[in-house]
């Protein structure tokens, strides 16, 4: 508990003279896009077989990426629909 009351008059100290300040002048400020940023994702629970997450840990170190980015990818790639040539 003294812990977070030390952090909370820390956090008084240096945070409020600035939100109070006058040194940022936001009237001149513009919204900008920031296109590279990750979408949000959702925590998902999936039960899966060992052996299947042993195949795609597998297949995931020979691509050299993470099992559960190579597990997205593949989802991702099979919820696509169809064109049709």
């Amino acid at each position: 508990m003294k812990a977070s009351k030390k952090s909370a008059r820390r956090a008084e100290r240096y945070c409020l003279p600035l939100a109070e300040s006058e040194t940022f002048d936001f009237s001149k400020a513009r919204k900008v896009a920031l296109p590279k940023l990750k979408p949000p994702t959702v925590s998902i629970s999936i039960r899966l077989p060992r052996h299947l997450i042993e195949v795609v840990k597998a297949a995931a170190n020979k691509r050299d990426v993470p099992y559960q980015s190579l597990m997205k990818m593949w989802l991702y790639e099979k919820a696509q629909p169809k064109v049709k040539p």
